[in-house]
C-alpha cells in the first residue's frame, strides 16, 4: 500500500500494493462530479470497485492481524481504510494532495471540503484516545471521524463543523495541543454528529449550504 507523500509521489507504508479507492480525484473544487468511468484511465484499466472491495478486506485483515500478533497498529492502514469507507459510505470525492481537506462533498454536501480522520477502537472503556493532528490552519469545512473496531471495520462516523472543532481545540487550556491541532476521540463526538452508523446507515439530519462558503 503507498500514501501520497509531500512532493506527491506515492510511497510504499507494507503492502507493496496502492489500496487507494477509486474515488481520488485531482479535480478543483467547482469540477463535475467523478465516477468509475471517468476516473483517470490507468486506474480504470488496472482496477475495478471488486478489487478494490477486495483489496481493502484484505488490508482490514492484515492490520487485525498484525495488531493481534505485536499489540501494535500497523502504520498508515487505518487513514487509508477511514478516507475509503468514508468515500464509499457517504459519497465523497477523495482529493488527491488537496492540502486542508481529504475529499469533497457530494449531494448534500456538494462543495464541502472534508478532512478525514481513523480511529480503531480496541478498548472503549480507555479514556483519553484522541485523533489524529488536524490541520487547523489549512483550508475545510468539516472533519469527518471514521470508528473503526478491532477488525477495523467502520462502526460509526461522526462529523463536526470547522467552528466547532477549532473552539473546541482552542478551549482545552494546552497550548502545545492547540498548535498541533489536537483532540480527544470522546470530545470530537460531543461537538460532532453521528452522521453514519453500521446498523443505521446514512443519517441526514442537516443539509450542507455550501453558500455560506466564502
Amino acid at each position: 500500500m503507498r500514501r501520497s507523500s509531500k512532493n506527491g509521489k506515492r510511497k510504499d507504508i507494507g503492502f507493496g500494493t496502492d489500496i487507494s479507492p477509486c474515488c481520488w480525484s485531482d479535480r478543483p473544487d467547482n469540477a463535475p462530479d467523478r465516477t468509475l468511468q471517468n476516473i483517470p484511465r490507468n486506474w480504470a484499466n488496472k482496477m475495478t470497485v471488486y478489487d478494490l472491495d477486495k483489496l481493502m478486506s484484505e488490508a482490514r485483515h492484515l492490520a487485525a492481524e498484525y495488531r493481534r500478533a505485536t499489540g501494535k497498529s500497523l502504520g498508515g492502514v487505518s487513514g487509508e481504510i477511514a478516507e475509503f469507507d468514508a468515500a464509499r459510505l457517504l459519497d465523497l470525492d477523495l482529493i488527491r494532495d488537496a492540502g486542508g481537506y481529504d475529499a469533497i462533498g457530494r449531494g448534500s454536501r456538494e462543495g464541502k471540503r472534508i478532512q478525514i480522520k481513523g480511529r480503531a477502537v480496541f478498548d472503549e472503556s480507555r479514556s483519553g484516545q484522541r485523533i489524529g493532528q488536524l490541520k487547523i490552519d489549512r483550508e475545510w469545512d468539516s472533519v469527518m471521524l471514521v470508528l473503526m473496531d478491532q477488525d477495523f471495520e467502520s462502526f460509526e462516523i461522526y462529523e463536526a463543523e470547522r467552528e466547532d472543532v477549532l473552539e473546541a481545540i482552542e478551549g482545552s487550556g494546552n497550548s502545545r495541543r492547540t498548535k498541533r491541532g489536537l483532540l480527544s476521540v470522546a470530545k470530537f463526538k460531543i461537538i460532532g454528529r453521528l452522521v453514519w452508523s453500521a446498523s443505521e446507515g446514512p443519517i441526514d439530519d442537516e443539509i450542507w449550504d455550501n453558500k455560506t462558503t466564502p
